[in-house]
């Protein structure tokens, strides 16, 4: 199946790692990494710890780390090690990722006896995109000191609705029963406390859809909101849009700057967002909510002005999908308390899923289900449902497609540069071809808003709420 690289590839390999394997005399092979290798056979090692110590856990790629089912084969409340622990222990050694190989660490080792089951599996090596591959019986040699359990799931039995939106209602009541104590309310929208739609997001509304609607007007309704006038303004005088002259009024920064679409867009996502706080809990090393919000929002606003005129969709509709595509995020833990923080742990020990499949397998349901379903309670664009809901299948053609595509593209095309959580994902080239954008005219729209990151992060820093 594999064959060898040359020896100037091997080279390539950290000093360390070579050693230990000829040390230990272990046959192996060194392989470029490629998406075609199968997940059953790369081995995904996470360092966890609790006040015991640490532990080096080993499981194939396509299962779930089950951190239940880990303490009660150990009896120990282990999570993922701090990135900033975990960065110093690799710089040491001089490698940039955790090697799935236990000789390399003092700790103790536990391993998911499925990993066995493979002929030959593929480690990562410590150095990016480079795996070593060795046979089952020469990784068992490197297992000597480990013990071996059963403790993940196979994410072939969880399955993420990414498709069914039929029955978002239903299966986001069955979590909130079988996780909450109001199991005799029947109706979904008295059993979940979200809070009412914000009076100015209702004003908003109103002008979204009134075809008569002018600068004036929206204007009128910024400006009763201090707070939201007074990012509006500062958002038209950030260096990310280098204004000429000083920002004086809501209209100066809607007339000259930003535009009626985007303010009204911008306006409501920015009410939307300050409806539900942000979670005390995040996941560890993850992208703040805001930064990730305006950063995909502001990969949208130049991918919008990329697809051709006669098929480009609402641009201020595209940025607001953007600024809340990640708003089921903020319902989940508004409604789920004592288990997002199991999700977070969950999303710590399991870099290399999505959140969808943590969440499947925790809650049965996930963000963008609750999300697109509160979208629809509040009256909110149908489209922007759609791209709430849709998001994470880049093969959606359904009604607005265009909105989740946008989303789809712009947080996977950020997550291959480090933004935002889960693995680097493969886009599709269908997906460019729906929403008539080539690969290059997209690189160019988030190259250039990686080009702005300081000044995007400083939007993102206003608002950052005391927690």
């Amino acid at each position: 199946m594999n064959s060898a690289v040359d020896t100037e590839s091997c080279s390539e390999l950290p000093l360390l790692i070579t050693k230990l394997l000829k040390d230990l005399g272990v046959s192996y092979q060194i392989q470029r990494d490629r998406p075609n290798f199968p997940a059953a056979q790369r081995v995904q090692a996470v360092l966890l710890d609790d006040s015991i110590g640490a532990m080096l856990v080993l499981f194939p790629q396509d299962h779930l780390l089950d951190l239940a089912r880990l303490a009660e084969l150990t009896g120990r409340e282990l999570a993922a090690v701090k990135p900033e622990r975990l960065a110093r222990m690799l710089a040491k050694h001089e490698l940039s990722r955790l090697p799935g190989l236990p000789p390399l660490t003092s700790s103790p080792c536990l391993y998911e006896e499925c990993l066995m089951q493979q002929p030959r599996l593929l480690v990562e090596s410590g150095q990016p995109g480079l795996l070593v591959e060795v046979s089952s019986g020469d990784f068992k040699r490197l297992l000597s000191k480990a013990t071996a359990g059963s403790f993940a799931v196979p994410l072939s039995s969880i399955r993420p609705n990414l498709d069914r939106p039929d029955d978002d209602r239903a299966e986001i009541s069955q979590a909130v029963q079988s996780f909450t104590a109001r199991r005799i309310q029947k109706r979904l929208e008295e059993t979940i406390e979200i809070p009412p739609l914000p009076h100015t997001a209702q004003k908003i509304i109103k002008l979204r859809v009134n075809p008569d609607a002018t600068v004036d007007d929206i204007t009128g309704v910024v400006e009763t909101d201090p707070a939201l006038a007074a990012q509006v303004i500062s958002w038209a005088a950030s260096p990310y849009y280098a204004a000429p002259g000083r920002i004086r009024s809501v209209e100066d920064a809607i007339v000259r700057v930003l535009g009626f679409d985007l303010v009204i867009n911008l306006a409501l996502g920015l009410a939307l967002g300050k409806t539900i706080s942000l979670p005390d809990d995040k996941p560890q090393d993850a992208t703040p909510y805001w930064q990730q919000a305006i950063y995909t929002a502001a990969v949208i606003e130049g991918l919008t002005r990329a697809i051709p005129r006669e098929q480009r969709p609402e641009p201020g509709l595209s940025y607001l999908a953007g600024l809340l595509h990640n708003f089921g995020y903020l319902v989940l833990a508004h409604v789920f308390p004592p288990h997002f923080s199991l999700i977070c742990r969950h999303l710590e020990a399991n870099p290399h899923l999505s959140h969808s499949h943590v969440e499947q397998h925790l809650l049965g349901i996930t963000r963008e289900q609750i999300g697109a379903w509160l979208m629809r309670l509040w009256g909110m664009p149908e489209e922007l449902a759609a791209a709430l809901r849709f998001q994470n299948d880049p093969g959606y053609d359904g009604d607005d497609a265009a909105y989740p595509n946008l989303v789809c593209l712009a947080v996977r095309m950020l997550r291959n540069h480090g933004i935002g959580s889960g693995p680097d994902t493969q886009i599709p080239q269908q997906l460019f071809d729906r929403l008539g954008i080539s690969r290059e005219r997209a690189d160019d729209a988030v190259a250039k808003v990686l080009a702005a990151e300081a000044a995007l992060r400083a939007l993102a820093m206003q608002f950052n709420s005391p927690h």
